[in-house]
């Protein structure tokens, strides 16, 4: 499923777009302010990023110099009220990918956003997500392409919708760290009304569903979770 990070500090606009991009099977997080964009992107390993350059705490141009510094290569698609020739070309010599002023045609965003998710490599298929190394296994778990379902060994693990999901995602990356707000966005997908909090939850109770794997579902305070092998 192809990832996309939304960094917009319209609230509206926010919440339009999440909506509009789920509802074409992509999966949303989101950022309203500048000076935490970066970590959010660094966190959540985006496909796609979509990118106003009009942000609290950090103008969207300097967000993307300093994560093209750092390394990170998702293709950027800039969208702001900025329409002049000199700000394009700006945006582009920064690193940007694409560039579509405001107001703009839903339809237009979304087939660019799709041909930057092409270039990534990204694929809307929800079965397409593997299970970190070792052939898509980690210790002795993999993920069944096509229904999404969890086993261990040969054995089906029984897991809530939300268990399963913390899961996946969790695997999909062992041994690296999550933050708690990607995860949560994977989780709880346009659960609104739903605290931040609520993951922990869910993950106290996988790590039980996991604990005769041999592996270990760890809490890194002020980071999130990661996926380790028991010592």
């Amino acid at each position: 499923m192809m990832k996309l990070l939304l960094i917009e500090d319209d609230p509206a606009m926010l919440l339009s777009l999440t909506r509009s991009f789920e509802r074409r099977g992509l999966q949303v997080s989101t950022c309203n302010d500048g000076a935490l964009a970066l970590a959010r992107w660094q966190a959540g390993m985006p496909d796609v990023v979509v990118l106003d350059l009009s942000l609290p705490g950090l103008d969207g141009l300097e967000v993307l110099a300093r994560a093209r510094k750092a390394g990170l290569t998702a293709p950027v698609l800039i969208l702001t009220a900025r329409g002049t020739v000199g700000d394009r070309i700006l945006g582009l010599n920064v690193g940007a990918d694409d560039y579509l002023p405001k107001p703009f045609d839903l339809d237009e965003m979304l087939a660019r956003v799709q041909a930057l998710g092409r270039r990534s490599g990204a694929t809307s298929a929800a079965g397409a997500v593997k299970a970190g190394p070792n052939n898509g296994a980690f210790c002795g778990m993999r993920v069944d392409a096509d229904s999404g379902a969890v086993y261990h060994d040969a054995d089906l693990l029984e897991l809530t919708p939300r268990e399963g999901a913390l899961l996946r995602a969790l695997l999909a990356r062992p041994g690296t760290a999550m933050a708690k707000e990607r995860l949560f966005d994977l989780v709880f997908p346009g659960a609104a009304e739903v605290q931040l909090e609520a993951i922990e939850v869910v993950a106290y109770r996988l790590r039980k569903r996991i604990a005769h794997t041999g592996a270990q579902l760890v809490t890194l305070r002020g980071l999130g979770y990661l996926l380790k092998a028991q010592a």
